[in-house]
Formats: C-alpha cells, structure tokens, sequence
C-alpha cells in the first residue's frame, strides 16, 4: 500500500512540474539554496603532469555573501576569498596583499582548475536569471530525469542557455551543459554522490570540464556541510581577509 501511495504521488509531482517548469525551476532552487551554509570542501585539479588538491572552509550566506579559506595544501594555506553581491577579493598569505576581482579576470581559471572566478560567483537563484521550459524525459546514472532547456532573460550572466537533467525524485541537478550566447558548449558539470542534508538533497561530488581544454576536468567534492547554521557577521567583512 505505502509503495502504492508513493508512486501515486510521484506521479502527482511529475505531472505538476510537467505543466509548470517554473515550479520545478523554484524547487530546484529551494533544494540547492539555503539561508546560511558552512561546508569543507575539496578541489581536485587535474594536470598534465600532476595532481592538486585544494581543501577549504566555506561560509554563504543567502545567495549574495560568501567566505572561504584554503587549509591544505602548505602553499596555498591562509589564501581568502570573500564575495560580497557582485564583488569579489582575493587575500594572498605569501604578499600579503588583497586583491579585487573583476572585468574580464573574472572569466580567468581558479588555481589551473576547469573552474572560472565566475563560475564561483554565480549564485543567484535560477528562477531569477533564466526561462525555463522542459523538454523531455531521459534516464541518466539510473535516475529518471527532466530535461530542462534555461535560456538567460538578460544578457549579464556568465552563461545565456543552460541544458539540464534533473533528477525527478529528489528534484536535483544530474548534469548542465552550459553555452554561449552563441550556441557554442563551453562546460558540462557531471553531479552525483547525492545524499540528503536534513529537509533536501544535494550532490556531494560535481565533475567541472571545461570543453575548450584538455583533460578530464576538476572534480569539486563536499567532505562537510551544514545548512542554516548562525555565521557571525563579521565573516563576511573585508577586514577578515587578513586575519
């Protein structure tokens, strides 16, 4: 009987999303998106000739502020990123000399990864940036999946049509393809290892690969998180970058 139930309303929820692509796109964000996060994360960047991992400590708030520091490796330890809306500064330990990110140096890769400081910086809501329209249906990792094409509604945003696999089930991304305003693929972000954080469900593992270079890209993996935890305003202030 449950398992009757179950996919009665699944189907429910199929066919509602099916008719409305902007309920799905809000469902979405609702599952991605939190009122404050803390996470340790991982960067694995993959070279020609080595290997690098990144470990870090990342705070967010909303979708506007966010902080992170590098713990590992020894090189890197004590560098500092802080986001504030649309501005982002970088602290370096080794000149200790904080520098601002912006214009075309946004578009330049993180650490050698197939990640761009863009890239870290896009956190606004889907539902606030794109047109959602739903495709088709298709199975991907053993997961029935909406098709969901994202075209921009403005021409400020790093990516001006996003292709998307959702996972009906637990209504989170599988895979983006991520295009140029002129049709060319630039990026695909693979997401798997999704595990549930108390009321939601979120990838632990996303694979970046930039298109237009060699390799298999960079894998971001989330080792700890925490959602809707209080985070001292004074994380979020210039004046922590040197601390």
């Amino acid at each position: 009987m449950k398992n009757i139930l179950y996919i009665l309303s699944l189907l429910v929820c199929t066919i509602g999303y099916a008719q409305d692509p902007n309920a799905l796109l809000k469902k979405i964000d609702q599952n991605m998106y939190t009122k404050t996060k803390v996470s340790t994360t991982k960067m694995i960047v993959y070279g020609k000739r080595k290997t690098k991992e990144i470990v870090s400590k990342g705070y967010t708030r909303g979708t506007k502020d966010s902080f992170s520091e590098y713990l590992s490796p020894a090189r890197e330890k004590g560098t500092k990123m802080l986001k504030l809306d649309d501005k982002l500064w970088i602290y370096s330990p080794s000149s200790d000399r904080t520098i601002q990110i912006s214009g075309h140096m946004l578009r330049q890769s993180v650490n050698g990864s197939d990640m761009s400081y863009e890239d870290m910086m896009q956190e606004k809501k889907l539902v606030d940036m794109y047109t959602p329209k739903i495709t088709g249906q298709e199975e991907m990792n053993g997961e029935q999946c909406y098709i969901l094409e994202l075209n921009a509604k403005t021409e400020n945003v790093t990516y001006q049509k996003i292709k998307m696999w959702v996972d009906i089930n637990h209504t989170v991304p599988m895979r983006q393809d991520l295009f140029a305003k002129s049709g060319q693929l630039l990026k695909t972000i693979n997401m798997s290892d999704i595990r549930k954080v108390g009321d939601r469900y979120y990838p632990f593992k996303m694979n970046y690969k930039d298109v237009l270079k060699d390799g298999k890209g960079t894998d971001f993996v989330v080792l700890e998180m925490e959602n809707n935890v209080e985070i001292p305003d004074h994380i979020f202030n210039k004046s922590n970058l040197k601390k």
